[in-house]
């Protein structure tokens, strides 16, 4: 039975309406639900009856169109699905109909060989297929890529409804970087598919660029009041010409890549080439050099990195290095992962040894953000860089960096009541060549400073008495080292004697266990951890080479303090 454009309109939007079950529906607002959608795709004001609206219903139950749709009436004026999972667009194709799409097909076939018709192949078969399988019943002979779960497809046909009318819209959005959505003006030009994800192409503002929006953060769009603006000098044939992907700059020139593929994967790459400009350059006996010319962008990129070992970037020298880079972050991802043994054997020695080095708990691309933020801060502060003390209260956007996953595991499976008590800097810049005796470190927490008989400086602790209890400075208290640079003997890496924790102890008796015994140098990677208790002996190594020690020293505790007492840096951390 023929059906014209309109009353399929009225189907789909009843469909919809009656698939809302969070509204009750009655007939009138069936009419004006209707009536809009018209106006949306006409640009003009339909009318619709109540008689038609009622014989939609009456046609949308039947087996004419081979809907059978269970529309019910419920206290007498209002409408819904008895089924609440039902809508046509899930219902099978009609004997008849799938006869017109069985000659729509044939049709189609006839042009397969046409230049003009080269890109409908793949959308023929497509086709083709699917009528097979509804006619005859049976499993599908073609498995094209889908994604079924992605969203945004509904907004499909509106938006090409809205470019075909070149109607400008409200639309609702919130990208993957935003905190919350925001409702603009869009003007629409273009939809376009990019492995199985769709985006429209348009501009918020005739002042503005192209804009390109992805269909799956998009909630809710509609018809705007505000007059359509078409940039002229866009086009969509060479639009995406000089690109990969959907990333396009109109100001970006393209350049020319060089990569070499190895011998196992060339013959793909040349028989799915990367780009139409795709190049072979030369060949040897371990694999192929291609030149594109294209612009670089974050597709390109993610193009070459999907090959993983494969291929290798020659040309141009920045797309290299940021590909290393990635490369190198993807590697570390793997290198900073702790599992609970490793956690559980860092705990036990920290109680049982007084120390403990856990590397690889901050990726390098963490070292590079807090090495960036704290060349920042020394650059716009007047402030010595040798010893900077209340680091988070000066620096609050380190912490972002910090308290990572790694970080907050790590201080979970010591002691689960642990708070941040202090946080201090300390550059050993390649010009000092300092380095500290043999001693034991003792918490302290005053709350003032008092010039009294062998008190002269904060670090001198002669005459200031510990709140802590000599019991619970073991047990309760530890520091974590987290070394911005590789630290070894060379350059001041700490020595320590393993179980000296235990007890505080006296000059002499420093010194004769110093003496007499073989000290652990803790050598420490960047991005890796040094844990210690207060009591541990420690010494530091004098530095033979011209390198930087930079360290943040963090300290913990699990004891609050009596009242009227402060911890210079508490946070609390779970």
């Amino acid at each position: 039975m023929a059906v014209n454009k309109n009353a399929l309109i009225r189907y789909k939007t009843i469909d919809k309406c009656l698939q809302n079950n969070f509204r009750q529906w009655t007939l009138n607002d069936l009419i004006e639900a209707c009536s809009d959608a018209l106006y949306e795709y006409e640009g003009k004001d339909v009318d619709v009856s109540k008689r038609t609206i009622q014989l939609d219903i009456q046609m949308m139950r039947s087996d004419k169109l081979g809907y059978n749709a269970p529309i019910v009436v419920y206290d007498r004026k209002f409408y819904k699905y008895e089924d609440e999972d039902y809508s046509i667009t899930n219902s099978p194709i009609s004997n008849q109909d799938l006869t017109k799409l069985s000659e729509a097909v044939s049709f189609l076939k006839q042009f397969q060989g046409f230049s003009h018709f080269s890109d409908l192949g793949s959308m023929v078969q497509k086709l083709e297929d699917h009528v097979y399988t509804q006619k005859t019943q049976e499993k599908s002979l073609i498995d094209f890529e889908k994604n079924e779960n992605l969203k945004g497809l509904e907004f499909l046909d509106e938006l090409y409804q809205f470019i075909l009318k070149k109607c400008a819209i409200d639309i609702t959005y919130k990208s993957f970087k935003a905190r919350q959505e925001s409702t603009f003006t869009y003007h629409p030009y273009l939809l376009k598919e990019y492995r199985n994800r769709w985006f429209v192409i348009g501009k918020r503002r005739k002042s503005e660029g192209i804009m390109n929006l992805a269909l799956d953060r998009i909630i809710a769009i509609k018809k705007s009041d505000s007059a359509y603006v078409y940039d002229t000098s866009f086009n969509t044939e060479t639009y995406y010409k000089n690109a990969i992907g959907v990333s396009v700059s109109p100001t970006l020139e393209t350049e020319n890549v060089l990569l070499y593929i190895n011998h196992k994967h060339a013959p793909y790459m040349l028989t799915k080439p990367f780009h139409s400009s795709q190049k072979e350059v030369s060949r040897d006996h371990y694999g192929v050099t291609i030149s594109l010319e294209v612009q670089l962008n974050f597709e390109l990129e993610k193009e070459i990195l999907g090959l993983g070992e494969a291929v290798k970037v020659i040309a141009p020298e920045r797309l290299k290095r940021s590909i290393k880079e990635r490369l190198y972050d993807a590697v570390d991802a793997y290198e900073t992962e702790i599992n609970d043994k490793n956690l559980r054997t860092i705990a036990k020695r920290l109680e049982y040894k007084g120390f403990g080095v856990l590397n690889h708990v901050y990726s390098k691309r963490d070292i590079r953000k807090l090495k960036s933020k704290f060349n920042t801060y020394f650059k716009t502060h007047n402030e010595q860089t040798f010893g900077m003390r209340e680091v988070l209260k000066k620096m609050p956007e380190l912490k972002e960096v910090l308290f990572n996953k790694n970080f907050r595991k790590l201080i979970k499976s010591i002691d689960n009541n642990a708070f941040l008590t202090k946080a201090i800097f300390f550059d050993k810049s390649p010009k000092d060549n300092w380095y500290v005796t043999w001693h034991q470190d003792v918490p302290i927490n005053v709350l003032e400073k008092v010039e009294t008989k062998d008190f002269s400086s904060w670090t001198n602790k002669k005459g200031v008495i510990s709140v802590c209890p000599p019991e619970a400075i073991s047990k309760n208290i530890f520091s974590m080292r987290i070394h911005l640079d590789d630290t070894t003997v060379k350059n001041g890496a700490l020595k320590v004697i393993p179980g000296s924790h235990n007890k505080r102890l006296s000059d002499d008796e420093i010194q004769l266990i110093s003496t007499n015994s073989i000290p652990f140098i803790s050598e420490v990677s960047s991005g890796g951890v040094q844990l210690l208790k207060p009591l541990l002996l420690h010494a530091s190594s004098e530095t033979k080479i011209q390198k930087h020690r930079r360290v943040l020293h963090l300290e913990f505790s699990s004891i609050e303090l009596p009242n009227g007492l402060e911890y210079s840096e508490k946070e609390d951390l779970f």
